[in-house]
């Protein structure tokens, strides 16, 4: 079982930066991939960027590519996504997700923090 808890959502405007923050506790965490998803009123919940273990390659969607930095501190526990140059079409609540290493399907999700960027 992995537990996963995000911080640091809000309201910021166009152009603004905001650091998300997901502590994901329980057993033999560096088997787990970490990423962050989003999702917007009326829209499917669509990942943004994951973090995998080992190698520390990344993915990041076309639409935040140059602009979001997903960072993972293995001593802590925790990954962040720093967002930069946000833009309006970036509002939606952000999910921490985490599956095992190998797996398709992401298995424990956080309870999601709302990012807002006004225009």
């Amino acid at each position: 079982q992995v537990q996963l808890e995000e911080s640091g959502g809000g309201l910021v405007q166009a152009g603004g930066s905001l650091r998300l923050s997901c502590a994901a506790s329980g057993r033999n965490l560096g088997l787990y991939v970490l990423g962050w998803f989003r999702q917007a009123p009326g829209k499917e919940r669509e990942i943004v960027a994951a973090r995998y273990v080992n190698d520390a390659s990344t993915y990041y969607a076309d639409s935040v590519k140059g602009r979001f930095t997903i960072s993972r501190d293995l001593t802590k526990n925790t990954v962040t996504l720093q967002m930069s140059n946000l833009r309006p079409e970036d509002t939606a609540v952000y999910y921490c997700a985490a599956k095992p290493r190998g797996e398709t399907s992401w298995n424990y999700w956080g309870q999601g923090t709302q990012v807002t960027v006004s225009s």
